[in-house]
């Protein structure tokens, strides 16, 4: 980049300014009887020289300036090119990168800005906590939430719930978890989320608390709602014959000479149907005990092949295709996991018997970066996409012999291992289940 050419000629001035004062401070010197010229002219070689310096040192001291500035975050500064201080083609294109710099900051302070205030009006409260500043509530859903209290330390937050304030003392509190706790409107539940970040070499929790005590109530709400509404069906399904045999066969017994074999028969068949809705309801109290999973890690390889067996013996005209990761291992209760697969195995053979064609039922166990997943899919009619919300309802079915209770209770396990179930269409047709392992 170099110097610019004013720089060059003041400096090619005061080098020859600098030189004629030499040269006429050795003509004086060398001719006797001009002490005065000896002076002058050993004056103007000294001023020579300190313009020179003071020309050079001017630059020095203004890109030193606009270093020290850089150093410090002062984007407002320029070069100063004044004065012949040169370097213009150097200051130009450091006046520009300045101004981008500051283009830059005020980006950047403007982002940081936005996320502050995007912290700050998140519906869900956030607390910090470290060892400096102890616990900080973040943003205002976190100071409405937690406004009950004076203090920074954990234990200033019992008046929340003991958990919660032992939680935010515990630095290996699980990274997720439901607690409940206590606020001025009653104790309610909450998630709460932890997580550890470095920050200028301090160790920061950061910790989220989600109330979703009225999203709870409502889901519980909307469960009954449909429970009520499964239930009403099903044993309204079931009253409505035994009310009808009942009547008739009182009607018959009423009859001056009744038809006895006309009676016994529509006795016989009240009687199953008693039988039936009493099946029923003891169904419903299958699933209304929640199964508690004894979790181990197992070999998914070897869990197959067992399941392979129990299928090949209840369904020796299937064929059951299936497919594990090599190596995989699942961390989780292999009882109550084969009861559920078995369900949906047993489900599968069912819809593609239907059909009575590519008699193949498939069962995968598979894990790659998407995370583990296990698929059982089958060549049946499949279920349509408008009751795939209600196949998992205690006791809804769409089969005449059906309970409804197997993909509750598929449902259930699935849930008690805070896993999550879905389900599709499956890759040849038919329908496929889904279950996504965390």
């Amino acid at each position: 980049m170099g110097f610019d050419r004013r720089f060059a000629l003041i400096l090619v001035g005061w080098l020859v300014a600098c030189l004629l004062a030499l040269i006429a401070l050795t003509v004086a010197i060398a001719t006797p009887g001009l002490a005065a010229v000896r002076i002058v002219a050993g004056l103007l070689v000294l001023g020579m020289v300190g313009g020179l310096l003071h020309h050079i040192d001017r630059t020095n001291r203004t890109v030193a300036r606009f270093v020290e500035a850089l150093r410090y975050g002062d984007f407002s500064t320029r070069f100063d090119g004044r004065g012949g201080a040169g370097f213009d083609t150097l200051g130009g294109a450091l006046d520009a990168a300045m101004r981008g710099l500051q283009a830059q900051r005020d980006r950047t302070v403007e982002e940081l800005r936005f996320l502050e205030a995007l912290t700050d009006d998140v519906p869900v409260a956030l607390l910090t906590v470290d060892a400096d500043h102890g616990v900080t509530l973040v943003n205002k859903a976190a100071r409405r939430l937690f406004a009950a209290h004076q203090g920074t330390r954990p234990e200033d937050f019992t008046i929340y719930g003991e958990t919660f304030a032992a939680r935010l003392a515990d630095g290996a509190a699980p990274a997720a978890e439901l607690l409940l706790l206590r606020s001025a409107t009653g104790p309610q539940r909450a998630i709460v989320r932890n997580a550890s970040l470095e920050r200028l070499g301090l160790t920061t929790r950061a910790i989220t608390v989600e109330p979703v005590q009225g999203t709870l109530d409502a889901i519980e709400m909307a469960a009954q709602t449909d429970l009520v509404r499964v239930l009403t069906h099903e044993i309204l399904n079931s009253l409505t014959p035994v009310t009808s045999l009942a009547s008739s066969t009182a009607e018959v017994l009423a009859e001056p000479e009744p038809d006895l074999d006309l009676a016994r028969t529509a006795a016989g068949t009240l009687a199953r149907r008693a039988e039936g809705l009493e099946y029923f309801i003891r169904s419903y109290r299958a699933v209304a005990h929640v199964p508690d999973p004894r979790r181990q890690r197992f070999k998914a390889a070897a869990f197959v092949r067992d399941l392979e067996r129990l299928f090949a013996a209840e369904w020796p005209d299937i064929t059951l295709e299936t497919e594990v990761t090599a190596d995989l291992e699942l961390d989780a209760d292999p009882d109550l996991l084969a009861q559920a697969l078995i369900n949906l195995l047993r489900n599968a053979a069912q819809a593609t018997r239907e059909r009575d064609e590519h008699l193949l039922v498939e069962l995968r166990l598979l894990s790659d970066a998407a995370g583990t997943r296990i698929l059982v899919a089958d060549r049946g009619p499949g279920v349509p996409e408008a009751m795939r919300s209600d196949i998992f309802l205690p006791f809804f079915t769409t089969r005449a012999k059906g309970t409804g209770v197997g993909l509750n209770l598929v449902r259930q396990i699935v849930i008690a291992h805070g896993w999550t179930i879905e389900v599709g269409e499956g890759p040849e047709g038919g329908a496929e289940f889904r279950l996504f392992v965390r």
